[in-house]
């Protein structure tokens, strides 16, 4: 089953003059008719009226491995002594030796002017799926190296954003709630991952507890997004400094 679908380009000129532009949605839901799934939806709608080329990697449909193993490497290994899957990744990756559901992925980053991660809030981080995406499509050489990260970031011609879904509400994610500042939730993955390997980093789009609202504000949450998605490209980068996540 494939997971990939797209939104082709529209033969009108639009106003907002962003005919042309790729966006890459990386999707980790089980459920189409989830509400990660219907903001997914609303994405590709949206976008592709644009006229963006839109691509999802639906993670769960393509079945992919997010094992980060030799299985990666399709070339002899740098050292078959002692493995160091960085080392290994790094290495085959300039010689052309990865495997090809990672290489495919890559494509997708490199075409990509922006890329949106939509999942739920998993123990305060991504799906294991889509911590394995990141694991293996994001390896040194192709997204940084040393000392290129960070604004030197291989990505840093790309913008990143992360489209998520919790199980609790606003208040509990607030400075004075119990599992703290969202903000705070964030940094290892806005900055820990996204800024690192370059990317400018477009504020998050947070849908507090879905599952505990009613039907009418669900709907109220795929529609803000919708419409945030109709100047996306107008929006300026979030400043992704220790500032920004904890004062």
């Amino acid at each position: 089953m494939s997971g990939t679908t797209s939104a082709r380009m529209e033969e009108d000129p639009l106003p907002c003059g962003m005919t042309g532009k790729r966006v890459l949605i990386v999707y980790a839901h089980q459920e189409p008719k989830s509400m990660n799934g219907s903001l997914k939806d609303a994405a590709v709608m949206e976008l592709g009226n644009q006229g963006c080329q839109v691509t999802v990697s639906d993670l769960y449909a393509m079945n992919f491995e997010p094992r980060a193993t030799k299985k990666d490497f399709e070339g002899p290994l740098n050292n078959s002594n002692f493995f160091n899957y960085g080392v290994e990744a790094h290495t085959a990756y300039k010689k052309g030796f990865l495997s090809s559901d990672v290489v495919e992925e890559q494509k997708k980053v490199r075409e990509a002017d922006l890329i949106i991660f939509q999942f739920p809030l998993y123990w305060f981080s991504v799906p294991a799926i889509m911590k394995g995406w990141m694991d293996r499509v994001l390896c040194q050489g192709f997204a940084f190296d040393f000392p290129e990260c960070f604004d030197r970031g291989f990505l840093q011609n790309k913008l990143a954003l992360i489209s998520f879904t919790t199980g609790g509400d606003a208040e509990l994610y607030s400075k004075t709630g119990l599992s703290g500042d969202i903000k705070y939730i964030l940094w290892p993955l806005q900055h820990g991952v996204l800024h690192f390997c370059g990317f400018k980093v477009l504020a998050p789009q947070i849908s507090f507890a879905p599952e505990y609202t009613s039907e009418e504000k669900r709907k109220e949450m795929v529609a803000s997004w919708a419409s945030r998605l109709e100047t996306i490209w107008k929006e300026k980068p979030i400043n992704c400094t220790p500032s920004w996540y904890f004062e």
